[in-house]
C-alpha cells in the first residue's frame, strides 16, 4: 500500500452505473455523446479533486431498447479530455480480446504525449459473440482464451512503449536528424495467437509505461500497476487486495446517495421499476454520504484507492464533489493531483527504466 491518501477514481462513462440512469439525468437523451457533455463531467470530477476518470467501452452499444444505447470510443474522450482538463488522471477501457496490441499501443502512447503523462489504461475483455462479428474475427469464447489475449496484449503494449528509448528523438536541424536509429528497438513478440516486430510509430509515453489497471483474475498481477478488485463486503474487498499481488490495488464501489430531494433508497427503487441493477459482485453503497465516507476510511486500510460507479451522475457526482471529496480531503484521508505531475507520481509509482537500454547497459557492464 503506498500510504495513508486513499486515490479516488470515478467512472463518467454514459449516465451512470444504472442501465435506466439516463431517466433521472439533467439534460435529453442525445446530449449524451456531445463533448460539452463529457467535458463537464470531466470538470466537475477534477475540480473536486478526484484522482482520476476511467471511461467504459466496447465495441457494441451499451444497454438494450427501450433504452437510449450509443457512445464515442473511450480512447477518443479520453483524447479530447486530456486536452481540455490540466491535472486529473485519464484512463480508458480498451479491451484487447480482438483489438489489433499495435494499434491500441500507438493510441494509447499518443493519449499520454497529449495529457502531459496523465494517461492510464483499464484493460477489460470482449465477452459478446457480437463483438467478434463485429470485429470480423473468429470468436474467443473461453474465459482463458480471453484471458491470454489480454495478457498477450499487454505484454505487447508495453513491449512497444519501451522500442523508443526516452532519447531516441534527436530534432537536430544542424545535421538534419530526427531519430537515433540506434536508439529504435524491434521487440520480435511471438505469442500463440500473433506476432509483432516493432518498433512502435509513437515515441516512448511521458511516463515510460502508462498505468495499466485491470482484474488481476483476468490479467497477470506482474502486468497491472493497479488490480482492480471486487467484494460484496469489506472481508472479501480486503481478502482479494491482499492476494492481488499488485503494486496499487483500487475496490470497485458502486455508489447511490441521498440527494437534497430523494433518499438514495427511492432513487434506487425508481429506476429499478425500468430494468435491475445488474449485481456484478461489487461492493454497494446506498445511502447517505457520511456512512459512505466512513466506508471508505475503513477501506483506506486495506486498499490504495477506490473506483466508484455512481448511480446517476447528474445526482450522485454534485453529492461527492460537495460532501464526499472534501471531508476525505479535511481527514487527509485523500488528495488531489497536483498540477504538473503524472499519474504514475499521483499513485507513487516510480518511472520504469526503459528495457532496451537498461540491458544495453548491463552488457556495458558485463564486458
Amino acid at each position: 500500500m503506498s500510504g495513508p491518501t486513499l486515490h479516488v477514481a470515478v467512472e463518467i462513462d454514459g449516465d451512470g452505473a444504472h442501465p435506466a440512469a439516463w431517466r433521472r439525468a439533467a439534460h435529453s437523451p442525445d446530449h449524451l455523446l456531445t463533448p460539452r457533455r463529457v467535458a463537464q463531467i470531466a470538470a466537475v470530477a477534477e475540480n473536486a479533486g478526484f484522482t482520476l476518470v476511467t471511461l467504459d467501452d466496447g465495441v457494441l452499444p451499451p444497454g438494450a431498447s427501450p433504452d437510449p444505447v450509443g457512445r464515442i470510443g473511450a480512447v477518443e474522450r479520453a483524447a479530447f479530455l486530456a486536452a481540455s482538463t490540466s491535472t486529473i488522471g485519464i484512463a480508458p477501457v480498451v479491451p484487447v480480446t480482438y483489438a489489433e496490441p499495435f494499434h491500441v499501443s500507438s493510441q494509447l502512447a499518443s493519449l499520454d504525449h497529449i495529457a502531459a503523462g496523465r494517461a492510464g489504461w483499464v484493460v477489460t475483455e470482449e465477452e459478446s459473440p457480437e463483438a467478434a462479428r463485429a470485429w470480423g474475427r473468429h470468436l474467443v469464447a473461453d474465459a482463458d482464451a480471453r484471458a491470454l489475449e489480454s495478457r498477450d496484449g499487454v505484454e505487447v503494449a508495453r513491449a512497444l512503449w519501451d522500442s523508443w528509448e526516452d532519447d531516441a528523438v534527436i530534432r537536430s536541424v544542424a545535421t538534419s536528424r530526427y531519430l537515433d536509429r540506434e536508439r529504435l528497438h524491434y521487440i520480435d513478440f511471438t505469442g500463440e495467437t500473433y506476432a509483432v516486430k516493432g518498433p512502435a510509430i509513437v515515441p516512448r509515453p511521458p511516463q515510460g509505461q502508462l498505468v495499466v489497471l485491470g482484474r488481476p483474475d483476468r490479467v497477470p498481477a506482474a502486468q497491472l500497476d493497479v488490480a482492480l478488485v471486487d467484494g460484496r463486503d469489506l472481508t472479501a474487498v480486503a481478502t482479494a487486495a491482499a492476494a492481488a499481488g499488485t503494486p496499487r490495488v483500487f475496490a470497485e464501489i458502486e455508489v447511490a446517495l441521498d440527494t437534497p430531494d430523494t433518499t438514495a433508497t427511492e432513487r434506487v427503487a425508481d429506476l429499478e421499476r425500468h430494468a435491475p441493477w445488474v449485481d456484478r459482485g461489487r461492493l454497494r453503497h446506498i445511502g447517505p454520504a457520511d456512512q459512505l465516507i466512513a466506508l471508505l476510511a475503513e477501506l483506506g486500510r486495506h486498499v490504495d484507492g477506490v473506483r466508484l460507479h455512481p448511480l446517476v451522475l447528474d445526482e450522485d457526482l454534485p453529492v461527492l464533489s460537495r460532501l464526499v471529496l472534501p471531508a476525505l480531503s479535511e481527514r487527509r484521508l485523500a488528495a488531489s493531483p497536483l498540477p504538473g505531475t503524472s499519474l504514475r507520481s499521483t499513485l507513487g509509482l516510480e518511472r520504469p527504466a526503459n528495457r532496451f537500454a537498461a540491458a544495453a547497459v548491463q552488457e556495458e557492464e558485463a564486458r
